[in-house]
Formats: structure tokens, sequence, C-alpha cells
């Protein structure tokens, strides 16, 4: 199965681009296949911690200087 790709220009730092060029070398894979795989592992981070949002969003929030407060009172600051 051939994943359908669109072309695109992208302008990397000059120490980038080589860090891309040499990583893209030892793992005999290309550019290409390096930097989709950077992005999705981006995405999915971002994925993650946005289902971790809506999970504990019926969680009480606490202002930070009610808990530095409470730190305060409890001794552990």
């Amino acid at each position: 199965m051939t994943t359908k790709t669109k072309r695109s220009t992208i302008y990397l730092e000059e120490k980038l681009h080589k860090a891309l060029r040499l990583k893209a070398a030892e793992l005999d894979a290309s550019k290409s296949d390096i930097v989709n795989n950077a992005l999705r592992t981006i995405f999915e981070e971002d994925a993650q911690d946005l289902m971790d949002i809506q999970s504990r969003s019926k969680e009480p929030s606490v202002s930070f200087d009610d808990f530095v407060t409470s730190l305060k009172a409890s001794g552990q600051l």
C-alpha cells in the first residue's frame, strides 16, 4: 500500500539540515521519512495531551497563589 504524499518546501537551519542528512544516512532512510516520523510523533503527543486535558476537565482547579499558600501553611515550603 502506497501512502499519498504532497511535495513541500521547508527551510532548515544549516545545522539542523546537516543533522537530518546524517540521521537519514545512519538509518538508511530518506530525509522525508525522518521529517514525517518526527511530525507524526509530535501530533500523536499533542493528541494525547488533548485527551488528558479532556479527561481531567471535571477536576477542581486551584489558583497558583492558593496552591503556594497551602504549601506554606503545611510547612512544605
